[in-house]
Formats: structure tokens, sequence, C-alpha cells
């Protein structure tokens, strides 16, 4: 029996499958050369789930049961990381909560004797790093749980998968899904809405192949399209656009580039579903937590296993392009939004300055933004 590629659309395949995941349920994943790995996310492991996979390694005779945490998380819990994802040997009397709260940094200052940790490297280094990326886009805590074989001792874990059900996602698939959705984003519809500081405006919102959630463009105006065009790439955030929270700046630029949109005339703001810089409300939450235990923005991203910046700029370009704009004057103070949507076939005629004075709760955020991350503020 050799590994059998999921039939369905890569699209649809890898949606199904992040969905699997964060409902608590067992996926599998298969790369090019046969091997198969079997995986559960940390953050929502049960001590049922746990045994079904201790069980499974040992029934099928699997070489790798493993704990995958990322090289960022490894390094917070000082194991010399070897690639982008390590994966740790799983004790006979380990526990789900153990490995959850293991995953979870936001409890490290309150059980700092951690460890010793033992690695059991897996037979394929592409299985564990998709297991993480997939619990990535699940906006999960990035830790898995892996029962993984190579091609030549696959068979049994395929039989597994296919009596039990489990979905089954392709490495290069969740590898390439990020840049594929964006380039399969389609305009679905369009609306007027007036707002404050720019009346004459309307949302047009973008759907991804996989049904996920929506990206929106505002259009203020009715800006030319042979021309440079007043734009922001502005990434949601619940706290501070809707609530106002004081932590960010990010409802200030928000209403601040609507209105300067709104003076000028005309502008387009991609309004990007990438909560947190891309690690979701709920892992943003813990990065606050983070914080306010002394940690700035940046460590509390990586401490959760993430990259500092997890957003990608593909989305809004192809928002751009949909709607006609190839150059554009960019309002943001990060470089790498330039960068980004450069390197996407959108011209930056130029960056124009968009920044706000600091409040006593968001100065130290705005200060680490600058030193870290190489923002022009």
């Amino acid at each position: 029996m050799t590994a059998n590629p999921s039939k369905t659309r890569p699209h649809r395949s890898i949606g199904r499958t992040v969905a699997d995941l964060r409902r608590g349920l067992a996926v599998a994943l298969i790369d090019g050369d046969g091997s198969v790995a079997v995986a559960r996310a940390a953050e929502d492991l049960t001590d049922v789930g746990l045994s079904e996979l201790r069980d499974l390694a040992q029934s099928t005779n699997a070489p790798h049961f493993g704990f995958i945490i990322t090289a960022r998380r490894a390094e917070v819990l000082h194991i010399p990381p070897k690639s982008n994802a390590i994966s740790l040997r799983i004790r006979n009397d380990d526990k789900a909560a153990n490995l959850a709260v293991l995953a979870d940094p936001t409890g490290d200052l309150t059980h700092p004797m951690r460890g010793p940790f033992a690695r059991n490297e897996a037979p394929n280094l592409a299985l564990t790093e998709a297991a993480v990326k997939l619990c990535k886009l699940a906006r999960l805590l990035p830790s898995a749980v892996v029962v993984s074989s190579g091609p030549e001792t696959a068979d049994a874990l395929l039989f597994w998968v296919r009596n039990n059900d489990v979905l089954v996602a392709q490495v290069t698939d969740i590898n390439d899904f990020p840049e594929a959705e964006a380039r399969a984003l389609t305009e679905v519809t369009s609306a007027k809405v007036p707002m404050e500081g720019a009346e004459n405006s309307r949302i047009v919102a973008f759907r991804p192949a996989d049904g996920g959630v929506e990206h929106l463009a505002i259009i203020v105006g009715d800006p030319p399209r042979n021309q440079p065009v007043l734009t922001r790439l502005h990434s949601e955030c619940f706290t501070g656009d809707l609530l106002g929270s004081l932590k960010c700046d990010c409802g200030d630029q928000l209403r601040g580039s609507l209105r300067l949109m709104g003076e000028a005339g005309g502008g387009v703001l991609c309004y990007l579903a990438q909560e947190g810089r891309g690690i979701g409300l709920i892992n943003k939450l813990r990065a606050y937590d983070l914080q306010d235990q002394g940690f700035d923005t940046v460590d509390a991203n990586e401490r959760l296993g993430f990259e500092s910046d997890e957003r990608l700029f593909e989305p809004a370009a192809r928002m751009l392009h949909l709607l006609g704009f190839s150059q554009v004057r960019l309002l943001t103070n990060n470089p790498d939004k330039v960068e980004g949507l450069a390197a996407a076939d959108i011209e930056v005629v130029e960056r124009v300055a968009h920044h706000f004075p600091p409040n006593a709760h968001n100065e130290h955020y705005l200060a680490t933004k600058r030193r870290r991350s190489g923002h022009l503020l």
C-alpha cells in the first residue's frame, strides 16, 4: 500500500483539515516521499486524544511519537533549536494538561523549573514543520502531538487514517496555502457605507477560496486607476479598532487614515483579516497577558512560538490588483509593508508617514516597534 494523496482540491482540503484541528480532532499529513503523520493540536488535546495517539504509535510500530514545538518556543525553554520544528519525547506518565501548559507560555513565570527535555527526532522533518504550520493556520498555539512514519513503514498509519475517516492534507498544499489563498481571492460584493471623515466611501468584500474570513477594501471617493492611490494596509484589531483599546495605536491609525483619504479626495484602505500581526485574537490576548508580565510585544509573540510578525501582504496586493490599482502612496511606518507590496508587483511610489502621539498605555509598545521592528516612528 502506498500513500494516496487527498483527492479534494487543495483549498478545500486545507480548510477542512484546519477546521478539524480546531475541533480537537486528529488530522493526517502526507509528504511527497510517502511519509505520513497523524497530528492533534496541543491546545485542544485531551487525555483521551493523547492516549489514542500513544496507542496508535505502539500498535503501528511508528518510529516517531513526539511533542512538537517551534524553534521560537524551544529557545524560551532553553532547548537549542536545530530546525523550525523541534520534537520532544513524551513520557508515559505525561497528561494532556501537562503538554498544553508546556505549549502555552503565559504560565512560564509561575512554573519556571521545567525540563529536562529529551529530543525525539522525527524521520521526516517536513511533516513536523507542516503540523506546526497547520496549527498556525488554525490560529492555535503552534504546537502539536504527532505520530509519524517514513515511507517504508507508513502503511499501518495510512490504514488507520482511512478506517477512522481522518482528513488528509498534503505537506506541499499546507506550505503553499497562504500564498495560494491570496492569489485566489475573489470579489464577492460591495456597498456604499458613509463613514466619519469619509462619507463618500464604499466597502468591497473579498472572499478566500476556502470560504474563510473575508478581507475588505474601503474605497474612499473614486480615485483614478492611472495614478498612485493613497493606500493603507490595516490588519484588523478587534480591541483597538472596535473597543478603543489604549494598548495599541490601531484605532487611531484606522480612523486617521480614513480621515486623510477623505481630505485628499480619495484612497483605498485594505482591511486585512490578520488579527494580532497574523496570530489571531486569542493568541493576541495571550500576548497581552505576557506583556503584563513584563515582556515586550516582540518577545510576547515569540514566546508563544510565533515569529514577531506572521502577516502576509499578498492579500492586499491581490485586492489592489483586482480593483485596478498598481501604484500606491502608502500610509505606513512599517518598511516591511513597502517591501511586501513591491514583492507582489505593487509599486510604492511614496511612503507617507502615519503616526500619532503615544499614551501612557502604548508608549512602550510603540517604542518597541521602533527599536526592534524597525518602524519609522
